[in-house]
């Protein structure tokens, strides 16, 4: 994650130092101004010394990794480039889970020691064997009943999530040449919070090793250090999902409020993937909605502040011309009782 929020920061400052108007003289020296540029900006650490607004809109799994990279960007003192942090339905804590859920958490947990050398990562082998999955897709849709079976099953393993787990199977990116595939060790990791009911790193296994990677002999707490995020925060559950609970992502909430973090927290009648795969009229307005309030606040002023304005000039038009059909209606009768 640190390696592509730089690309986009590199890519964004050239795109900012190119479309400044050059003058002729400068021309032959624009690369170098733009390499100067570039160093100039890596070594701000202030985000409101940033020339362009990044937020990160993410989901599950993706939530978890934007917390772990603003937490640890913090810790090491590097500047994360980040605005602003819209995460639906966030990973992180999992205690609260069906028991399918924590039988896979106790096989992974027992088996990840030996499987962890030899497994890099779950994914289905072979195109043979994704031709077929990419086949059993395809009779999924065209033969609704077995779709049906299909999606309540799955609907029953894990823990009652309506999402459209069917329709999933059915992306482009599901086919026989190419699938995406989980590492093992990602699997690992979540066993590992689900087990210590706390959102923390990854546990290498040994203390030696931990504290090669973090200094301590215990894996980094992410929850402890949620005081160091620095952007405003938005999260949201599903009240339907069964993958991540609203508990869940409400202790996120509580843990947040506590440390001081501009965090706000929503819900919507929502299972797991219908955050991503169902495209709601509603959840795209509550985005919208939340990453504009990192733009310039005073340009909301200043729209309320015409519209105030427009208002008070129709009413006062509206009296005048009351004022005056009141006068003529007036006039009228005091010339009828003169006749």
């Amino acid at each position: 994650m640190p390696a592509i929020i730089e690309e986009i920061h590199k890519i964004k400052i050239s795109e900012l130092g190119k479309s400044q108007p050059q003058s002729a003289e400068g021309t032959g020296d624009q690369n170098d101004k733009l390499k100067s540029l570039e160093v100039q900006a890596s070594q701000e650490d202030s985000i409101e010394d940033q020339p362009y607004k990044l937020c990160a809109v993410c989901h599950s799994l993706g939530g978890a990794v934007m917390l772990m990279y603003v937490v640890t960007s913090r810790i090491t003192q590097k500047p994360h480039r980040l605005s602003r942090l819209v995460l639906l339905s966030p990973a992180g804590f999992h205690e609260d889970s069906n028991v399918v859920f924590s039988m896979v958490e106790k096989l992974i947990l027992f088996v990840g020691p030996v499987l962890a050398p030899l497994i890099p990562g779950l994914y289905i082998p072979t195109r043979f064997f994704r031709m077929l999955l990419n086949k059993l897709a395809r009779d999924f849709h065209n033969y609704p009943a077995l779709g049906g079976l299909v999606q309540t099953l799955m609907g029953y393993v894990v823990g009652g999530d309506s999402s459209n787990w069917v329709g999933v199977l059915g992306l482009p990116h599901y086919n026989m040449d190419d699938m995406p595939g989980v590492s093992f060790h990602v699997a690992l990791h979540l066993a590992q919070i689900k087990r210590a009911k706390k959102f923390q790193m990854y546990d290498y296994g040994s203390s030696a090793a931990n504290i090669e990677a973090y200094g301590t002999p215990e894996p980094l707490d992410l929850g402890a250090h949620y005081g160091l995020i620095d952007i405003p925060v938005d999260l949201v559950a599903g009240q339907r999902d069964r993958v991540i609970s609203p508990s869940m992502v409400k202790k996120h909430y509580k843990l947040m409020r506590k440390s001081g973090v501009e965090v706000s927290y929503n819900e919507f009648e929502y299972a797991h993937l219908d955050f991503t795969f169902s495209h709601r009229e509603e959840l795209l307005s509550y985005v919208m909605s939340r990453l504009l309030l990192v733009t310039d606040p005073g340009k909301g002023r200043i729209k309320q502040t015409t519209v105030r304005l427009r208002r008070q000039k129709k009413v006062q038009s509206e009296i005048e011309e009351s004022i005056e059909c009141r006068a003529k209606e007036e006039s009228d009768e005091l010339a009828g009782h003169l006749e």
